[in-house]
């Protein structure tokens, strides 16, 4: 039996509405699944990368892949629990779970980023290096992300689940970070302006620190 967090698809006029409750499900499970393989691959290259160049930015940006990854993995064991005919209650409680792991991780985020960017400033540690690596993967991550992201948010309004809409502003997160590292390391890149980089990374603790406390809230007001 629905409940109100599982709301029916009405039948209404118009494509986006002929598409029955199992499909959205369906569709929001491939959703999570692409997310976690792109974002494995995504955060490893950034680590790797900006390890190698000694780039906050990039480093933070790959750890939030892996952040990315962590509330997918959730979202879709989520999905995978209805199609299999599990009870309304207990996706609920999986839904909140979901939304409040991510909150937690994107709080360390946020605190590993402040960190390592007033190290870095403060001229503890090594200039971070050029990477002609990190500019090419934040750029197709920052034309990839936004498109990701609206998908998942049309599926979470239709469908009135919390947890894919929190993994969708995780997608949201990551877009905004690859246009912020992706412009640290062009400047970086194009004028030797190395605190670009950390400068970059700290203009993001606002809106991660902001979508973690929403997370651990379980988005009740969504």
């Amino acid at each position: 039996m629905p409940n109100e967090s599982q709301p029916d698809i009405p039948e209404a006029d118009g494509q986006k509405n002929t598409m029955s409750r199992k499909a959205l499900v369906r569709r929001g499970l491939l959703l999570a699944v692409f997310t976690v393989i792109w974002n494995l691959l995504e955060g490893v290259i950034a680590v790797v990368s900006g390890m190698i160049a000694g780039s906050v930015a990039l480093v933070g940006f790959g750890i939030d892949s892996f952040i990315e990854t962590a509330s997918a993995v959730v979202v879709g064991w989520r999905f995978s629990y209805e199609m299999g005919g599990g009870p309304p209650d207990k996706i609920e409680i999986a839904e909140k779970w979901a939304a409040r792991v991510a909150g937690a991780l994107l709080l360390a985020l946020a605190c590993y980023i402040l960190l390592e960017s007033s190290r870095r400033l403060t001229g503890i540690g090594m200039e971070p290096e050029p990477s002609g690596v990190g500019i090419a993967l934040t750029a197709v991550s920052l034309a990839v992300m936004p498109l990701l992201g609206r998908s998942k948010l049309r599926i979470a309004e239709r469908l009135g689940s919390k947890a894919m809409r929190a993994d969708a502003y995780e997608t949201i997160t990551c877009a905004w970070l690859s246009a912020t590292t992706l412009a640290g390391l062009a400047v970086n890149a194009a004028v030797g302006w190395w605190w670009a980089d950390p400068l970059a990374a700290l203009v993001l603790i606002p809106l991660i620190a902001r979508e973690g406390l929403e997370g651990l809230r379980g988005r009740e007001d969504a």
